[in-house]
């Protein structure tokens, strides 16, 4: 198969241009516009007035714009994922990171001057779910640590900012697809929780391998965890191995810039046809893409690219298996499980390593 670049090549101007004057999303994370009247360099769906087409330059990545002399834009923030160009975004995370353990509600929105629906759009819009979802699940991550050590129910419980039992089975069981006291009980596979810089993330291993490894906002995360439990028999409680020691270790390495191919050992539950497109994703290179076709080609079933879609989608170990490589045939990114803004950011950061 011929070997495909890191980044596709960008497209005519004229095509460029349109999607600057439509505000495209669809082109976030793979092309900027610089401005010669300013010498500013901007994403092309910045809310700023447009400069005409003989005005700009297109850049494929911030190095390459600044490299040209160009600055980054103080409205739209294109050095950051697309997230980072909300100050109201980047106003509640710092909140939610310096208060994990509140127990956030639309009247603190509302006493920091922010509309809640307004809120509620930009989360979604960005993440794929609300700000309040996302703090339920910082304090859910102070119970599954209290639970790993060993803590009792109720002091997890009261840990993690629940006043009633009900409520923290149910998000418990939202997360985990079961209520947290099966988690307690004589199990071979082992879930904990595993911090980066794109957010949470559950991993689930044996003393051999790893079996799972979501960002705990991912929508499907309870129905996979199901699955897994459905595929061991039940056997998947709370703890750590020193194959989470290791993910841990390699995932930091990789963010740091230090750690293209993320070497760890995985088991693979699905279909022979799931293994094959699984094991294919393996094969591309950190800082490479490809599209679902290509990878229809790669596993020699060329006609068979949406099913190849499906079983993109439906792989359990994020990162170590890179569904995020895979973008659409006209180059712009397509759906991820993770959330759009991490496949950005994800892409951008394996650029460091073409």
């Amino acid at each position: 198969m011929k070997k495909v670049s890191a980044m596709l090549d960008l497209p005519d101007d004229d095509i460029l241009y349109a999607a600057l004057l439509a505000r495209d999303p669809a082109w976030e994370g793979r092309a900027l516009v610089g401005v010669t009247t300013t010498g500013i360099f901007c994403r092309l769906t910045c809310p700023a007035r447009k400069p005409l087409a003989r005005n700009c330059r297109w850049f494929a990545s911030a190095d390459a714009a600044r490299a040209a002399g160009f600055r980054p834009c103080r409205r739209c923030h294109p050095l950051g994922a697309t997230a980072d160009g909300d100050p109201l975004v980047r106003d509640l995370l710092a909140r939610l990171d310096e208060r994990p353990d509140h127990r956030w509600s639309e009247s603190d929105l509302l006493a920091l001057g922010h509309d809640p629906s307004t809120v509620r759009r930009a989360f979604q819009r960005h993440f794929g779910q609300s700000f309040l979802d996302m703090a339920r699940a910082a304090r859910l991550r102070g119970a599954v640590a209290s639970l790993t050590k060993g803590s009792p129910m109720i002091e997890a419980q009261l840990d993690a900012g629940f006043d009633s039992a009900s409520g923290f089975r149910g998000a418990f069981a939202r997360l985990f697809g079961h209520p947290p006291h099966r988690m307690r009980q004589g199990s071979d596979l082992r879930a904990d929780w595993i911090d980066t810089p794109l957010g949470g993330m559950i991993a689930i291993a044996d003393d051999q391998a790893l079996h799972l490894l979501e960002f705990i906002d991912r929508k499907a995360l309870p129905d996979g965890l199901r699955r897994l439990s459905a595929h061991v028999g039940g056997r998947v409680g709370l703890g750590r191995t020193p194959v989470h020691d290791l993910t841990e270790t390699r995932l930091a390495a990789y963010f740091a810039g230090n750690a293209p191919l993320l070497q760890v050992p995985v088991r693979l539950h699905g279909t022979p046809f799931q293994h094959q497109v699984w094991q294919a994703l393996q094969t591309i290179p950190a800082g490479q893409t490809r599209s679902y076709a290509q990878l229809a080609h790669a596993i020699g079933r060329p006609a068979a690219t949406r099913a190849v879609a499906r079983a993109n989608a439906t792989n359990r170990i994020a990162l170590v298996v890179p569904c995020h490589r895979v973008i659409g045939a006209d180059g712009t990114l397509t759906g991820y499980a993770g959330g759009l803004w991490r496949k950005e950011r994800l892409i951008a950061i394996e650029r460091g390593y073409a």
